[in-house]
């Protein structure tokens, strides 16, 4: 009589090489529960449970890792944001969208002030720049005007995310600001300081980063209907 014997247990194996799109998951998620400091290729490796050269067939370094990571991240952005027919509107629900992706991942906003020609900064610009030639930019003055807009969301989104790390809930924020207010009404006594001052202590940092937006765009309108955006 014949036996069979059964096959020996193994550890499951993927249908076929790992992906970049699950490198980068892995690294956002390292990211955001160790920082920059925690990530390393040996670190990919150890999450994904697999061997370095597998890593190493989709990016050749931790620098590779960081930029596609925020191409992710500002690629969803753009996901969510892409379909509304109104520019202007579009432009705000962009600048909004990466407002809150820098701030639930505060390392996006370093990492987007490093290289001005990285995936995740091209998305912007390109994005930025349809919706401003939409809205009547057109000549020099469409990549001025992008770089302005540009400028101001990363570099807003980034101050304001890291001002609210500071503090981790309601009441810690509350007596950041009320100490903060109370410190420029201390070192100046301006009139405009001191209503300044009076305002912070009811300060949102994402009706203001809006707020900023909608200047611009406010201001863009009008060159446009002015004539001024036109080459």
């Amino acid at each position: 009589m014949t036996f069979m014997t059964a096959p020996a247990h193994r550890s499951p194996r993927r249908g076929d090489a790992l992906s970049r799109e699950r490198i980068v998951e892995a690294t956002i998620e390292i990211l955001d529960t160790a920082g920059e400091a925690g990530l390393t290729v040996r670190a990919v490796t150890a999450h994904l449970s697999t061997g370095r050269g597998a890593i190493y067939h989709h990016v050749a370094n931790k620098d590779e890792l960081l930029a596609g990571a925020a191409d992710g991240v500002i690629g969803q952005v753009m996901e969510k944001a892409a379909g509304d027919e109104d520019p202007a509107r579009a432009i705000r629900a962009l600048a909004l969208g990466i407002f809150e992706a820098i701030d639930a991942h505060p390392w996006v906003g370093t990492q987007l002030s490093r290289e001005p020609f990285q995936p995740a900064v091209l998305r912007i610009w390109k994005s930025v720049g349809v919706q401003l030639h939409r809205l009547g930019v057109t000549g020099p003055a469409l990549p001025d005007a992008g770089a302005a807009l540009v400028n101001y969301v990363l570099g807003a989104a980034a101050q304001y995310a890291m001002g609210a790390r500071r503090a981790q809930d309601d009441a810690a924020r509350k007596e950041y600001l009320e100490r903060l207010a109370a410190e420029w009404a201390r070192h100046d006594d301006h009139p405009l300081v001191r209503e300044s001052a009076s305002l912070l202590r009811e300060h949102d940092d994402r009706e203001q980063f809006l707020a900023g937006v909608d200047i611009f765009l406010a201001g863009v309108s009008s060159r446009a209907a002015g004539g001024s955006g036109a080459a």
